[in-house]
């Protein structure tokens, strides 16, 4: 998609500049919020061009001061344009030459100062986005440790990280994507640590969207970036919390931040990335490792605990002891299958009516939820107690998901488990977990295997990832990114740095 607007120099005479910016911003009452204000410096007219709703007013008004008192203190200077650039009190000022680029920067929160007599402008940087402080993000939140996070201020975001990590080879690279909304987005990395060709690829991956915009933000980029089509499994790792990005970007990971997005992307990623939440790493070894393996649980039971209910109960798999398990065929009427699908589809309709609904109403949402639904559909015959319970756990363990977008994922191949169940029996359950696993492990991110260190089998990764380590005994970075710098400490405590 080509832009819409040809390359058009600025002209020495300001009233040609100012005509040809009147009939591409058409400020006024068709544009309330691009607003020009001309002045008279040091003789020369002068047009100053901003953003109400983007830039910082007290400091333009500073700024104003400052060139009346130029005005009032000076006469006849031979180089204005240089006076005036070594007056505007702020530490980002930068020439431009192009019409283009005045309305690009106006655009997107800075102030353009146009001179009568000069074929350049100066622009500067005075944005003040509209937005909230940072906060702790609702969907990672920990009992200990930072509390700020993300916010939709592209420039607040890189500032948190760079906080964490105050490194000279720590690197921002700044570009702009969408013809119509330019859309500013960040990548984030560390030059002697990640690996050049993944930086390559990615700079490659972004320069060539060509869209009119990304109002979507990062989800945008990344359908873009991946190509993942009908793929459920996330490939890449959102995360609301600066401290999670910079320990991904000490690893050698690569972090791209979206203007108007709270969240930023990690990658590349794999599935057990997913699994990983940053309480684990806020508690002493012991008691994070044992969260860990909570998690795992919940998430396995998230999987296949009412699939395998349903075999059992199903195919009378079940030896006598345990027989009380599975419900008396007198119980009901309705098939099991037909009754663990309405109950998924129902709690589905319960979490997007909880999202929906107002903080005010939610107890009385879970009361409909709980006595006026569950119970009354149970005393009715329509489902059977152990189909109610066996889907809420499920559901619990969705919940207890870190990933939110890994957690939709297997709740689909859930539904798929219990339909081969359902349908197929004990052929079908081996043949639709046996076809999983093959899938997730064809699977590629940015030439990253997606069960890695499972498949391909890496005995350090996985123990990596099963046992929560302490920072002292992590002395290398994982291999999947093929960092530059393998060792992230000395290989003992005899060798220097």
């Amino acid at each position: 998609m080509e832009n819409q607007f040809k390359k058009i120099l600025l002209s020495q005479d300001i009233a040609e500049n100012d005509k040809k910016m009147q009939e591409i911003l058409d400020f006024g009452p068709h544009n309330f919020d691009i607003g020009v204000r001309q002045i008279s410096v040091l003789s020369r007219k002068c047009s100053i061009y901003y953003t109400n709703s983007l830039v910082d007013s007290s400091i333009l008004v500073v700024m104003m001061r400052e060139f009346m008192r130029l005005s009032n203190d000076h006469s006849k200077i031979a180089d204005v344009f240089q006076v005036i650039k070594q007056h505007l009190v702020h530490e980002q000022v930068e020439e431009i030459d192009t019409i283009n680029d005045t309305v690009d920067k106006i655009l997107t929160g800075r102030i353009v100062f146009l001179i009568d007599g000069e074929s350049k402008g100066l622009c500067i940087d005075l944005r003040h986005y509209p937005g909230r402080q940072p906060q702790e993000p609702d969907v990672e939140k920990v009992v200990r440790g930072s509390k700020d996070g993300f916010t939709e201020n592209i420039i607040e975001n890189s500032g948190l990280i760079r906080r964490r990590i105050r490194d000279p080879r720590f690197r921002c690279e700044l570009t702009q994507i969408g013809v119509r909304s330019k859309t500013d987005v960040c990548l984030c990395y560390l030059k002697d640590v990640a690996n050049p060709g993944l930086v390559k690829t990615l700079r490659k991956e972004l320069s060539a969207i060509n869209v009119d915009g990304i109002p979507m933000a990062d989800n945008a980029i990344e359908e873009f970036i991946l190509k993942q089509g009908w793929n459920p499994f996330p490939l890449v790792r959102y995360t609301g919390r600066p401290d999670v990005a910079a320990a991904h970007l000490l690893e050698g990971h690569v972090v791209m931040i979206t203007d108007t997005s709270p969240s930023v992307m990690i990658m590349p990623t794999t599935l057990f990335h997913h699994v990983q939440h940053a309480e684990e790493y806020r508690q002493v070894t012991a008691s994070g490792a044992l969260l860990r393996w909570f998690r795992f649980l919940a998430i396995l039971s998230s999987l296949f605990l009412v699939p395998l209910w349903l075999l059992l109960v199903q195919d009378h798999l079940l030896p006598d002891y345990l027989n009380f398990i599975g419900p008396n065929s007198r119980d009901y009427h309705i098939p099991l299958l037909i009754q663990i699908l309405i109950a998924e589809v129902g709690i589905e309709t319960l979490r997007l009516a909880a999202i929906h609904t107002p903080t005010s109403l939610s107890t009385a949402l879970g009361l409909i939820a709980a006595v006026l639904i569950g119970q009354i559909a149970i005393e009715a015959g329509i489902f059977v107690t152990e189909v109610i319970l066996y889907t809420s756990v499920a559901a619990i363990g969705g919940f207890a998901t870190p990933s939110y977008e890994l957690q939709l994922a297997n709740k689909m191949t859930r539904i798929v488990l219990i339909l081969a169940v359902g349908l197929f029996h004990v052929p079908g359950f081996m043949l639709a977990s046996t076809l999983f696993i093959i899938y997730l492990a064809h699977v590629r991110n940015l030439n990253t295997p997606y069960l890695w260190p499972f498949i391909p089998f890496n005995p350090t990764g996985l123990y990596n990832i099963l046992i929560r380590r302490a920072l002292p005994t992590s002395v290398t970075r994982p291999s999947i990114v093929r960092p530059l710098e393998e060792y992230r400490q000395p290989k003992s405590k005899k060798a220097k740095s």
